[in-house]
């Protein structure tokens, strides 16, 4: 399989495991092609791609946002630690939910541990980025960024 349909494949995974994932309406745009620096501006979640494709996934928000989806999954206010917490667990489950729909379509992945970053970050390092961004109802905006890395 080409990386091209590798990169089909990660995309329409990725919008299988929003929708699978977060109990709220989503609307996904079309994806994007970006350059080096990538600036994450508040908060997000890196997982590590290892496999048939070797990349990171960053799913890239607020605070609010992503206590929105938190508070929408358990029904209670998150923030702190315990947002934190989510934002690295909602990674886990989106890039979890990935691997499992890439692997129907013959391309084998696995995920490291979520690494979250609150704040201001700049991300160097990749030959090729993909911006899938969405909007989730009653929540706001979320972009979830792929780099690829050159075997």
């Amino acid at each position: 399989m080409s990386t091209s349909q590798h990169i089909q494949t990660i995309l329409n995974g990725t919008i299988h495991s929003l929708k699978t994932i977060i109990p709220m309406n989503i609307d996904v745009k079309s994806p994007s092609i970006i350059t080096e620096p990538y600036t994450q501006q508040e908060m997000g979640v890196l997982i590590g791609l290892i496999g048939d494709l070797k990349g990171r996934i960053i799913i890239d928000s607020t605070p609010e946002i992503f206590g929105a989806v938190g508070s929408s999954m358990f029904g209670m206010p998150l923030d702190g630690a315990m947002l934190e917490s989510f934002t690295g667990e909602l990674g886990n489950m989106i890039a979890g939910n990935l691997c499992t729909y890439a692997g129907q379509y013959e391309l084998e992945l696995d995920i490291t541990p979520p690494t979250v970053m609150v704040g201001n970050t700049k991300l160097y390092g990749f030959q090729q980025a993909f911006n899938l961004p969405a909007t989730i109802d009653g929540a706001g905006d979320i972009s979830i960024l792929y780099t690829i890395d050159e075997k």
